[in-house]
């Protein structure tokens, strides 16, 4: 998919003014008693996680996001579930119904935690609930609004380099392609819950994407040489994997997600996600296709790049 070019500018100036964290950076578990709740920037009951802002005075003030969610049921702790309950409170009965809470172990009680900090206003955004937007973006769009947009930004995707040169996550590299030209590593992505693959390839080079161009070649390595990688350690067939790209991706550089097909992936709906597969269908018959078709996409009332197209009358 189309993926645009990275502003010419050095890592460093990529930060926003905030410090780049490395692998180096400190072990220490965060502070989460020092935190002040300052809201509650969206709720998810499907997906059973709450996204929180704050900030805290052992934090010198600065903010931080917090994602609380509900880890998925382990099926090889189930009985254990149930057979160490610490209570079970009647809610409803009704003939031969009934529901119950249950309140198990602090053991059996873990709720997945993502930090992220030191959080800027970008982040914030990310996660508040918002109303979005359907955008046509035809190639003369892409042209003139998104591109020199995005050539405009600052993105900091420090923690991409941090992985490619195992600084971070090191440890939980899944495989990794050596190939200087057409290599990768596989890990997994933040949203995985440890039971349904979800997974991240992430190339070694950018591979720009330029002007919605892509490499049709290097598009297949990644399905060929990924899924048999999934397949290998996961023992999860092609048939079962979804594989795709997005766009607009939430980051400009080239990567392509694996998921299994059980796994309501969020990020996987039609509006975003392009199948690889049919990328390079697409690419077979035509080489500029992704020059010649318009290309729908979502965003977020608050964002910057729907302002444009705003701007432009194209909304």
């Amino acid at each position: 998919m189309a993926e645009a070019p990275r502003p010419k500018r050095k890592r460093e100036e990529e930060e926003d003014g905030a410090a780049a964290h490395d692998g180096a950076a400190a072990t220490e578990p965060f502070p989460l008693a020092e935190l002040r709740l300052r809201r509650v920037l969206r709720e998810s009951a499907r997906d059973k996680a709450v996204f929180l802002h704050g900030e805290g005075d052992g934090l010198m003030g600065t903010d931080a996001v917090v994602i609380l969610e509900k880890t998925p049921f382990q099926e090889e702790k189930v009985l254990e579930l149930l057979k160490k309950h610490t209570k079970l409170e009647l809610q409803m009965r009704n003939d031969i119904y009934s529901t119950y809470h249950l309140y198990p172990p602090p053991e059996l009680s873990e709720i997945k935690t993502t930090v992220v900090y030191p959080a800027t206003e970008k982040h914030l955004q990310k996660y508040l609930r918002q109303e979005v937007r359907l955008i046509r973006e035809t190639w003369e769009d892409y042209k003139n609004i998104t591109l020199p947009f995005i050539q405009s930004q600052s993105f900091s995707i420090q923690w991409v380099y941090n992985i490619l040169e195992k600084k971070a996550e090191a440890d939980r590299i899944i495989h990794e392609n050596p190939d200087p030209c057409n290599g990768f590593v596989l890990v997994p992505d933040f949203k995985w819950n440890q039971n349904q693959v979800c997974l991240l390839l992430l190339p070694w080079k950018r591979k720009e994407l330029i002007d919605r161009s892509a490499e049709k070649i290097f598009v297949i390595l990644l399905l060929i040489d990924g899924g048999e990688a999934v397949a290998k350690r996961f023992g999860v067939p092609g048939s079962q994997l979804r594989v795709y790209l997005h766009y607009q991706p939430s980051y400009y550089h080239l990567h392509v997600h694996f998921t299994a097909l059980g796994y309501d992936a969020p990020g996987s709906s039609v509006e975003r996600a392009h199948l690889l597969a049919d990328v390079i269908d697409n690419l077979a018959m035509d080489s500029m296709y992704y020059q010649k078709r318009a290309l729908t996409f979502a965003l977020r009332a608050d964002e910057l790049l729907l302002k444009k197209f705003q701007e432009a009358g194209r909304v």
